[in-house]
């Protein structure tokens, strides 16, 4: 077996950890990590790429996991991708054909076909990416995170279709067979129950996704990749599909480290080339306006736009396989691959910090973008309302749901909650409890409820925010005490390390989930409620 070389690890924790202390996210590190070992000397292995491949493989599955086929057949994620695959290429190829003719010698050396070509490979964007920064944000399930990661999904079958077409490489007419799958949809229910919550079930989550999902479709002439996504999307369903997904997660994010190493690991153009990588880093805005303007077209919020287009910021690995396949049969020239993968990078490092203050660019810049949106609204995209709720819960998980109880048993029905993933809305009001679809993360929620949060009329009393991730609880804290500096604020910590944050951002009554239950912390919230 290919060893692996000791300085990777080092070299990678070293600049993922730089890049979390200045505010990045930890992959603009590993991607940089790469470029410093390949300066090193170093190159890329089968083994990084094996690795790579696995991370990958899982992601897509456990995206499966979280998706319903309901979700890829709104008009704005079939429709939108499709018309946005369209709109971008020929954007693209203009663009380059215009470079031509001013005298950019890489693309006057280049013929109109393969300007096509490359317009059609950076009119994707990374799947990759984008789910990594939405998970980290605890975003993955929202509104502008599902629609994201749907267009992700019909990019994946748009880039399937091309690779079959390319290649001439027809699905075997076995892949037929792949239908029996939700014959044994029942069978793979029943062996998920038995695995229990240990090993088993990490080795079979390993199983369904690389045994099942990829080789499995990989041995009937279908895309790996897309057989974990279907695999993963056939067990969503199950009760037990979310322990999974949680299962392998720390799996995936150590895999993937191996996927950003090997994109800078690939090398350096020439600085010519180097150029013309910066200058598609440079178009990134046009592919933005252009998802932001459809998706505002099929009656999305501003709000919501905006933050999926900003996910979506960026180039593609998917772009990375066009590219080569274009290379092995001739159409374009070798050194395009490299360029391809130096604007994937940069644009991945430039998407970084966009994301990560997504929310504070939508707040800055609302007023202006809002005169985009249509004046009817897609259902399920309405700003939310709080109603007449004295007591606000956000994020109905667990955690949120035992504070809810607690505090609905001890004050009455004026304790609400609320929870951006629309699936969970759904079950919890089924068993009677009174939640409504909302992000405590919206600029928008908090403007049109800032007049109760200051005491106007029935006014509030109480936030908790019981979120998943820490990040969203730190801004949403800091949204609230702008907005009502006499609000009572509560929030819920994984970690002692973050009560710290976030009592500097203003909350009144903190707890670790981890060292206390749901229900020891609402009895200290309603202690603090009724002595204020």
């Amino acid at each position: 077996m290919q060893a692996l070389d000791p300085i990777w690890l080092p070299v990678a924790f070293a600049l993922g950890l730089a890049a979390r202390l200045v505010g990045l996210p930890p992959l603009v590190g590993f991607l940089a990590g790469g470029f410093v070992l390949h300066a090193m000397g170093l190159r890329t292995s089968e083994l990084v790429e094996g690795l790579a491949d696995i991370g990958v493989t899982l992601l897509l599955f456990t995206i499966g996991l979280k998706l319903r086929v309901h979700q890829l057949l709104r008009p704005e994620i079939w429709a939108g991708t499709t018309l946005q695959m369209g709109i971008t290429s020929a954007l693209f190829t203009g663009l380059f054909a215009l470079l031509a003719v001013f005298g950019v010698a890489r693309f006057a050396a280049l013929d109109g076909l393969q300007w096509l070509l490359l317009g059609f490979a950076f009119a994707f964007s990374s799947t990759v990416f984008a789910v990594k920064v939405l998970e980290e944000r605890g975003e993955a399930a929202s509104r502008h995170g599902g629609t994201a990661i749907g267009m992700l999904i019909m990019q994946d079958v748009i880039a399937v279709v091309f690779i079959a077409a390319s290649t001439g490489e027809l699905p075997s007419p076995w892949a037929l067979g792949l239908i029996l799958l939700f014959v044994l949809r029942p069978l793979l229910y029943a062996i998920l129950e038995r695995a229990g919550h240990g090993e088993l079930l990490i080795l079979l989550g390993f199983l369904f996704a690389l045994g099942l999902g990829y080789a499995g479709f990989e041995a009937l002439g279908v895309k790996g990749d897309l057989g974990a996504l279907a695999v993963g999307m056939l067990l969503a369903p199950h009760p037990k599909a979310k322990e999974l997904a949680a299962t392998l997660l720390g799996f995936k994010d150590l895999l993937l480290v191996g996927f950003f190493l090997s994109i800078g690991l690939r090398g350096l153009p020439d600085p010519s080339g180097l150029l013309v990588a910066l200058v598609m880093v440079a178009f990134l805005p046009l592919k933005v306006a252009v998802y932001f303007g459809l998706l505002t077209r099929f009656r999305l919020r501003a709000r919501t736009s905006l933050l999926a287009s900003l996910a979506l910021a960026n180039y593609s690995e998917f772009g990375l396989i066009v590219a080569a396949i274009s290379v092995k049969v001739g159409w374009l020239d070798p050194e395009w691959l490299v360029i391809a993968a130096i604007a994937l990078s940069v644009s991945l490092v430039a998407a970084a910090p966009l994301n990560s203050r997504a929310h504070e660019i939508y707040e800055a810049w609302c007023g202006r973008i809002r005169r985009f949106e249509s004046k009817q609204r897609v259902p399920g995209d309405e700003a939310p309302d709080i109603g007449d709720v004295e007591i606000a819960v956000f994020g109905m998980g667990r955690v949120g749901s035992s504070i809810y109880d607690v505090l609905r048993a001890r004050f009455g029905n004026v304790v609400g909650g609320l929870d951006s993933d629309p699936d969970a809305v759904a079950a919890q009001c089924a068993v009677g409890r009174r939640v409504v679809l909302g992000d405590a993360m919206d600029a928008d929620f908090w403007q049109t409820s800032e007049n109760r949060l200051r005491g106007t009329g029935r006014s509030a009393r109480l936030v908790v925010l019981a979120l998943s991730e820490h990040e969203a609880n730190l801004h949403a804290a800091q949204q609230i005490r702008h907005r009502a500096p006499d609000l009572l604020i509560a929030a819920s910590a994984r970690f002692d390390d973050e009560i710290g944050e976030l009592e500097g951002a203003g909350v009144d009554v903190t707890c670790s989930v981890l060292s206390q239950a749901g229900t020891g912390f609402a009895e200290l919230i309603a202690k603090r409620l009724e002595a204020a």
